[in-house]
């Protein structure tokens, strides 16, 4: 496996852990407030927009990232 393989592969993972965590706690904000109920569309909603958000951010950080550890 290559070097930009590995740094791939981790840099995905990491985006996966942090969404999940952001996703997680703003999740937990909103079912403590009874703004919505588990399972609800609220809660894909806001999984999703909170991934949406990673994703976006991921994308954007990706270029200097893999620049910096493939040189």
């Amino acid at each position: 496996m290559s070097k930009s393989t590995v740094i791939g592969i981790s840099y995905v993972s990491f985006w996966i852990v942090i969404w999940g965590t952001i996703g997680s706690l703003i999740d937990f904000y909103l079912l403590q407030s009874v703004f919505y109920s588990p399972g609800s569309l609220g809660q894909f909603s806001t999984f999703s927009v909170t991934a949406a958000i990673s994703i976006i951010v991921a994308v954007i950080f990706f270029p200097n990232i893999n620049k910096k550890f493939t040189n």
